[in-house]
């Protein structure tokens, strides 16, 4: 494919330091504020971030747009170590399995993506499935497999389906593995489905949904813990974000599992419609969370990423 293919984006960053509005306070439920982000482009295609996946670096990143779209970059610190913008963000309109790019939206609704062994594995909606794309190369590619769906067909919700896709740490309970739980589809007692998508614990289990809240993306902890990111919209109380820790080693077939909220918000918080969330390691005693949002292309949302420290526990 022509260099040409690949779009430079131009960023407008604004830092941000308060979470909660009009306030310094730094801890909220489990979690302290680190610092955020508030950016945009005057090239419309920059937003609808879906999910992002930092490299190993904690610097550079990979996300899927839900337009259908791969979107790369690297994060920038102040020298205080806070986020300061996001730089060479480049895009390029995915490729489905017969080599054709822009394509419509219902076709490509990308929402999770996780990082494998030589591949990218991203799950879509509307049109069920998860595909494995080459990396380095995932850009220019086509997708190199499709996954065996985990679950029939007809129990995936046309726009609740798959929302998280997220690989378990080698040294977790669950080994190096890919686990999808979807946004909510849900099991005759009302439990969201999810899945393990490999190795010895592969197969189904379910994680008990709280109404309102719909799961949005998910990663997991260092231990093989899984959190989950949550989010809520209703007319009483408008737009809500939270975070659940899930204990890795309840995750198995057949399992229902629930966890401790470390997060509760609203818009009395800088938020927006949270979508994506991932986890960086940077030091044994240094675990963060960034989390971005989707602003579904509208004037009316912002996009946004905000970071946190996970303390350790005592």
């Amino acid at each position: 494919m022509a260099a040409a293919d690949v779009i430079d984006l131009p960023v407008v960053n604004r830092a941000f330091s308060e979470f909660a509005i009009g306030s310094q306070k730094r801890t909220f439920g489990k979690l302290e504020f680190l610092g955020g982000l508030n950016y945009s482009s005057s090239n419309p295609l920059l937003g609808a971030v879906s999910s992002i996946r930092f490299r190993e670096d904690h610097e550079n990143f990979v996300a899927v747009l839900d337009t259908g779209h791969w979107l790369t970059g690297r994060v920038e610190r102040d020298t205080e170590g806070r986020l300061s913008g996001l730089a060479d963000l480049k895009a390029r309109s995915m490729f489905n399995s017969e080599g054709q790019d822009e394509n419509v939206k219902y076709q490509m609704d990308a929402e999770g993506l996780a990082i494998g062994k030589g591949e990218l594995l991203v799950s879509y909606e509307v049109s069920h499935r998860i595909d494995a794309y080459p990396d380095p190369g995932f850009m220019e590619a086509r997708p190199s497999r499709t996954l065996p769906l985990p679950f029939p067909r007809r129990e995936l919700r046309s726009n609740r389906g798959m929302e998280t896709l997220a690989m378990s740490p080698e040294e977790g309970p669950l080994g190096a593995v890919p686990v999808t739980v979807t946004e909510r589809s849900l099991d005759a007692a009302g439990n969201v489905l999810a899945a393990v998508l490999d190795g010895p614990l592969k197969g189904t289990f379910a994680v008990v949904r709280t109404d309102p809240w719909d799961i949005t993306d998910g990663a997991f902890l260092p231990n093989g813990d899984l959190l989950l990111l949550e989010r809520r919209f209703r007319l009483s109380d408008g737009v809500g974000m939270r975070i659940r820790r899930i204990d890795g080693t309840k995750i198995r077939p057949g399992a229902v599992v629930d966890g401790e909220v470390l997060v509760d918000v609203d818009l009395s918080h800088q938020i927006d419609n949270m979508e994506g969330l991932d986890v960086a390691k940077m030091a044994d005693d240094d675990i963060r969370i960034i989390v971005v949002s989707d602003d579904n292309h509208s004037i009316l949302q912002r996009n946004l990423m905000l970071e946190f420290r996970l303390p350790q526990e005592k």
